[in-house]
């Protein structure tokens, strides 16, 4: 189904944390209408209906087989992807789900499919190949200012919260795996995005202070491409100070993306070249105000619909996030 103009319709699955920042994206729209939230936790959904000025649906399935809504956003826990995003895609709709886009390869890997029998937009949440330092960060690599790519190195961890055992993401069956499957899928996405496919996968995965096992609160991931470029992955609940680090270093310089606003501290790309005799010198851009990503992501995901293209970070992207997530799994089981 291509949309050439008009009004995107839209029906969000789930009203927590996430399903508030998407409602808040599309305000920002006036070619997108909120249509209807839905919810199993009827208040909180009630209180962003009536913030939203939409209707609130109690059951999901309801909204999905509606004929004025076109796009579904789906924002529960992982579990509830693959049913969610089947019953939108059997009714004709586009779908924007959450990272990860399935707890494992299989059942990410049956939506994909789906979308593509369909000929639908299927795009995974992977928000920070749209906040303005990694946009920088592609741009000025597009540009060839930093050469052929030799490694990247990225950091991101948070440091929870008291009960954090206790939350969804703690338990695999909701879940799908921990940290890795949390964090860790975007700075997959992000490595596999500017170094392509890895032929090799190997890693270990640490419960160093959460009582979760046997899911990690830590994971540490090399991951190699056929010309042996190398990607050095670490991501952590244990990391006290909150930390997002992505550094891509090439033949003549490197760029680092540091900070995502917020706790995280303000949001920098760093630029700095290859020079052995002379001043040492870097351009620095820092990125102040409000997290835009979201409100990107949507514009990105409409003008795909749009021009019937697939989107940037489409399903494919988020099985492959998967894919890799589970053969790092393998190779520590291993160890």
């Amino acid at each position: 189904m291509v949309k050439k103009s008009g009004i995107f319709k839209v029906g969000i699955i789930g009203t927590g944390l996430m399903g508030r920042r998407r409602a808040e994206a599309l305000r920002k729209f006036k070619d997108a209408r909120l249509i209807a939230v839905a919810s199993d936790l009827n208040e909180q959904a009630i209180q962003l209906a009536d913030d939203m000025n939409c209707e609130q649906m109690d059951d999901w399935l309801q909204m999905v087989v509606r004929k004025d809504i076109d796009v579904i956003i789906v924002c529960t826990p992982p579990d509830c992807h693959l049913m969610m995003c089947k019953a939108a895609l059997e009714n004709g709709k586009h779908v924007l789900c959450e990272k990860p886009l399935a707890r494992n390869p299989e059942e990410a890997g049956q939506i994909v499919k789906l979308a593509r029998k369909k000929g639908l937009k299927l795009k995974c949440g992977f928000n920070h190949r749209h906040h303005p330092g990694i946009k920088q960060a592609r741009q000025w690599f597009d540009n060839g200012l930093i050469g052929e790519l030799v490694f990247i190195r990225a950091e991101y961890g948070i440091g929870g919260r008291p009960g954090y055992e206790k939350d969804w993401r703690a338990n695999k069956e909701i879940a799908g795996g921990g940290q890795l499957m949390d964090q860790g899928m975007h700075v997959i996405d992000l490595s596999h995005w500017f170094l392509g496919d890895f032929a090799e996968v190997t890693g270990f995965v640490q419960t160093g202070y959460w009582d979760i096992a046997p899911l990690e609160d830590n994971a540490f991931c090399l991951l190699r491409t056929k010309k042996g470029q190398v990607a050095s992955i670490h991501v952590s609940w244990t990391q006290w100070k909150n930390l997002f680090r992505f550094e891509i270093f090439g033949k003549d310089g490197y760029i680092i993306v540091e900070g995502l606003g917020g706790s995280y501290g303000v949001e920098k790309a760093i630029l700095g070249k290859r020079a052995f005799f002379e001043p040492f010198k870097e351009e620095v851009i820092e990125f102040r105000g409000r997290d835009i990503s979201w409100e990107e992501e949507w514009r990105e995901f409409t003008s795909a619909i749009q021009e019937n293209r697939e989107p940037m970070a489409n399903g494919g992207d988020g099985l492959e996030a998967i894919k890799i997530a589970y053969l790092v799994y393998e190779a520590a089981q291993k160890k």
